[in-house]
């Protein structure tokens, strides 16, 4: 949930005042779209071939994207909003779906998957439309910016295609689990992200509406904010910030960062039907904030095992060292405490790999906060094996409860020749 968690995840709806600007922007898009216009246009426009990462300064009848925002092409042989961009947008709305057929056969070559493979193709052709450079009329008249959408199909999906594939397999039960089966699971998931949060829920919007015209069923959906990227230091070029979450700690440090790095711990190699891919775990974590808090700040920071001010650990050293496990104080005390969440959650204590998370704080309201956790791997187990270790003792897990829970296989990337979803489905 901070710098080392897999337990806490960011999710939900910002509660901010409409500045003059985004209100103008807003009335702007009503004018040119409205509610009726965006959902019909998502299924007339046809999908604009977008090229690259380019500066997405597109402006059109006075509107213009988020300040600095960068196009991210949804073409390639991997898919969009894992590492691209590097630094996550500051906004998400992430959804959750039953597809239509579960009362048919869930095996190779049955309706249910030839059906799937049909709806997951059609969605990628609604992608391209809404995140091509000219934008779609699903977004009111506002430039998608650097709008990304990336989808993902449950484990009751991919073991109709095959069992043994990667993604298969449902994530178990763990402690501290407070959600009916209607948010645990499903069997696909649509991450929209992008700097402008007008963007993500007119985006968001659109295709819901279209999925729930091919029969979908809604599970979940979060609404989530990041704090803003601060400035890099020097050697961050590149590479993914730490951004605070809502107990005010940076969260994302330990996260596989070259190329090299997310070959190894994220992205799937093989077989064929999954290269290009990888394995997702996303959790709604409702936080108590406000007790969290209430602790002194030394307290805070044994829980979490750095310190706020800079996430350096408290093994020693600066925010980029490494923890020191058997870093001790002169009076042979652990310099990092035995249940502090830095040490609980490091893959040196699971035994597994590294995951890329891309967690959202949300606030649904006073009593619900929290964070929306996400993170890619490329082997479930990297996940399960850290979250066990937090369950049997980790001194932030008490304060965090998973309102919703699921993993799902991000299929590999997809263009306008070869649809998504066309290898594992085929």
């Amino acid at each position: 949930m901070t710098t080392d968690s897999t337990r806490l995840g960011e999710s939900g709806t910002e509660q901010r005042p409409l500045r003059r600007r985004a209100l103008v922007r807003g009335t702007a898009a009503v004018v040119a779209g409205g509610i009726t216009g965006y959902v019909v246009g998502a299924r007339e426009r046809p999908a604009t071939s977008l090229s690259g990462v380019t500066r997405a300064g597109v402006s059109r009848a006075g509107l213009s994207p988020a300040p600095g925002a960068v196009a991210v092409s949804a073409r390639g042989g991997r898919q969009a909003g894992v590492d691209r961009p590097v630094q996550p947008q500051q906004h998400v709305a992430l959804s959750v779906y039953d597809l239509p057929g579960a009362g048919h056969s869930d095996s190779p070559g049955s309706d249910f998957v030839r059906r799937s493979g049909r709806l997951v193709a059609e969605l990628g052709t609604r992608v391209l439309t809404l995140t091509a450079r000219d934008g779609d009329a699903a977004l009111g008249g506002l430039p998608p910016g650097d709008l990304t959408v990336t989808v993902g199909v449950g484990p009751r999906v991919v073991a109709a295609v095959d069992g043994d594939l990667p993604g298969a397999r449902e994530l178990p039960g763990f402690a501290r689990e407070e959600m009916p089966d209607s948010v645990r699971g499903g069997d696909l998931m649509i991450q929209v992200c992008a700097s402008d949060p007008q963007v993500v829920t007119l985006a968001d919007g659109a295709l819901r509406a279209w999925l729930q015209e091919q029969s979908t069923v809604p599970r979940w959906t979060q609404h989530g904010f990041r704090h803003p990227a601060p400035p890099t230091r020097a050697g961050q070029a590149g590479q993914p910030v730490p951004v605070r979450n809502l107990l005010g700690f940076l969260d994302g440090i330990v996260v596989p960062r070259s190329g090299r790095e997310l070959d190894r711990e994220v992205w799937l190699p093989a077989p064929a039907r999954v290269r290009g891919g990888t394995v997702a775990v996303v959790r709604r974590l409702r936080l108590d904030v406000a007790r969290f808090l209430a602790q002194g700040l030394a307290q805070q920071e044994r829980a979490i095992g750095r310190r706020r001010e800079d996430g350096a650990p408290l093994s020693g050293g600066g925010p980029d060292a490494p923890l020191d496990l058997g870093a001790k104080s002169p009076q042979g005390r652990y310099l990092l405490p035995a249940m502090a969440h830095a040490r609980r959650a490091n893959p040196g204590g699971t035994g597994s790999g590294l995951m890329l998370r891309r967690g959202y704080s949300y606030a649904n309201g006073p009593e619900d906060r929290g964070l929306l956790f996400i993170c890619f791997q490329r082997e479930l187990r990297t996940f399960v094996a850290t979250q066990q270790r937090l369950d049997d003792g980790d001194d932030l897990s008490s304060f965090a409860m998973a309102t919703a829970s699921g993993t799902f296989l991000v299929l590999p990337g997809f263009t306008g020749t070869r649809p998504l979803g066309a290898a594992l489905f085929s």
